[in-house]
């Protein structure tokens, strides 16, 4: 049974009140409906650094388990140190303008280098290899001073999107950085990418708002809020927030999983009819946006009781080889009112395409919450250590995702002397040994799981958005070593907090004892006050 979502409509001023309103209706929510409340809370207040995709704790975690080659941390730092993109000796190449779509494309510039700006930092962070700071420092310094312009056709808007939350987050790891200069990335974010992902998200194109596909909306919407996060913008990231919740485009929660099936516990993705590989992309964009919120003290994941789990898991159901319900999707295309297309059967193409998005996902809701998560748990497991861009394919889907999410958001065990209930519940969510470390080509080879009846592929649909433009290869290997396989503490202190089994950002989930009059009360209670917090 399926049952469509409900528009989720919540009319909100702008500001950081509106946060504590939103965690506080969440609890209540789970209240009334009689569940456990989670003791799981952001570890971040907004404008801590660093506080995207990735904080300070992340970094000492990384540190202590590479530092004791433990797995599967050094089977992802491995997967780092193989990239070329993650070598002091990248041959940058900044250029002022940037096209992607039509006559004259050259985005493949654009981000190899985010890309390679990106990994040298994230090596430097782990490792304290200082030439790998200066290399993330100067291929930023060099884009900063240099781009002034993106074009293209309609692609340019997926340009904004993807490569302006990617080059924010590099931006993040090396902000204060000797000799970077933050101002100037800084105008380059605000002046070029933040004004076009604004545009998108208001005129879509001047297309009808239906017709781009959910992750043109998700890049976009995670660009701003990497932006604002990064920036200390909080009018940006309510922005982002507020389209997350209650945004008109396939980018919302409520339009991006529109249909629920099998009592709730599987959530159809919005291109699950359109082909696998742009389902998966829409899946790691989510979680992307999801784990920046987070960081900046706003749980996205559990928003409409974890919908976006619930998506996880169905993408990584059919991936994984097992059939799914599916509801025929219906959609406007087009300009004005648009022309009504329909997919009546979820698409076959792409299946089983391995992208670097799962384990950031099972980081949140198997490590921090403790969730069951099985198909994603055993997505982990069948792809092993995830690398990043530049090792999945030299074309613009190969970059999509920065990647190496084993290394970065795998996170230990609790031991039952740390806390007894967190290591029961994780090893209910994942009951085998850690995933084999596997390259990404063997992870890509590997059969998935038998179907009992696959589904029938059905005939092409056709896309409501252009087909994605050629790409520019990256730079070639260059030959020389990479860092160190395993690196020097950056803060032995820091390091040895983080080193034990036990991890004190996996939190207990505690059921609370309410009944159904205390949670109603409580429920009035907000609705009373709920004015107040949006002020």
């Amino acid at each position: 049974m399926s049952t469509p979502t409900d528009s989720h409509a919540l009319s909100r001023s702008p500001g950081l009140n509106r946060r504590g309103f939103l965690a506080l209706a969440g609890t209540a929510t789970a209240l009334a409906a009689g569940g456990a409340v989670w003791s799981a809370k952001p570890a971040h207040a907004a404008a801590a650094h660093p506080g995207l995709l990735h904080t300070a704790e992340d970094f000492a975690r990384m540190t202590a388990q590479v530092q004791a080659s433990k797995q599967p941390w050094l089977a992802g730092w491995e997967a780092l140190t193989r990239s070329s993109h993650a070598r002091a000796t990248w041959a940058e190449r900044p250029t002022a303008v940037v096209t992607r779509g039509g006559e004259g494309t050259n985005a493949g510039l654009l981000y190899t280098d985010v890309h390679a700006a990106y990994q040298n930092a994230l090596v430097w962070r782990v490792s304290g290899n200082e030439d790998n700071a200066r290399k993330a420092r100067d291929i930023l310094n060099g884009w900063s001073h240099t781009l002034t312009q993106i074009n293209g056709n309609a692609d340019r808007y997926l340009a904004v999107g993807i490569y302006g939350y990617q080059f924010a987050n590099a931006v993040e790891l090396v902000r204060d950085y000797d000799g970077f200069d933050l101002d100037a990335a800084a105008s380059l974010l605000l002046s070029v990418f933040y004004p076009m992902n604004d545009r998108f998200l208001t005129e879509h194109n001047d297309a009808h708002i239906e017709n781009y596909w959910a992750n043109w909306d998700l890049c976009n919407m995670t660009s701003i809020l990497s932006i604002g996060a990064l920036l200390d913008r909080g009018d940006l990231v309510d922005q982002a927030v507020t389209y997350f919740t209650s945004g008109g485009g396939n980018g919302s929660i409520g339009r991006a999983v529109p249909f629920l099936h099998e009592n709730g516990t599987l959530g159809q993705w919005q291109e699950s009819g359109r082909d696998q590989p742009h389902s998966i992309m829409g899946i790691g964009l989510m979680g992307a946006f999801c784990e920046t919120a987070w960081n900046q003290g706003i749980d996205l994941y559990g928003y409409d009781d974890s919908r976006f789990a619930k998506a996880a898991e169905y993408v990584a159901k059919y991936n994984l080889g097992y059939d799914v319900p599916y509801t025929s999707y219906s959609w406007r295309s087009g300009q004005g009112g648009g022309s009504w297309q329909t997919q009546a059967q979820i698409s076959e193409a792409g299946r089983g395409e391995v992208r670097p998005v799962w384990a950031m996902i099972h980081g949140h809701y198997a490590g921090r919450r403790g969730m069951k998560m099985p198909y994603v748990t055993e997505m982990t497991k069948r792809n092993g250590a995830e690398a990043g861009g530049g090792q999945y394919g030299v074309a613009s889907g190969g970059y999509d995702q920065l990647g190496f999410g084993t290394l970065t958001f795998r996170r230990p065990r609790p031991t039952a002397e740390t806390d007894p209930p967190a290591k029961a519940a994780a090893e209910s969510a994942e009951s085998s040994a850690d995933p084999a470390e596997r390259t990404p080509e063997q992870a890509a080879s590997a059969s998935p799981s038998p179907s009992a009846s696959p589904s029938p592929s059905p005939s092409a649909s056709p896309s409501p958005s252009p087909s994605p433009s050629p790409s520019v290869s990256p730079s070639p290997v260059d030959g020389t070593p990479g860092p160190s396989p395993v690196p020097s503490p950056a803060d032995p202190s820091a390091m040895a907090a983080a080193a034990s089994d036990g991890d004190p950002d996996i939190p207990v989930a505690v059921p609370v004892g309410f009944g159904v009059a205390s949670a109603g009360a409580l429920l009035a209670l907000v609705g009373k006050f709920r004015g107040w917090f949006e002020r």
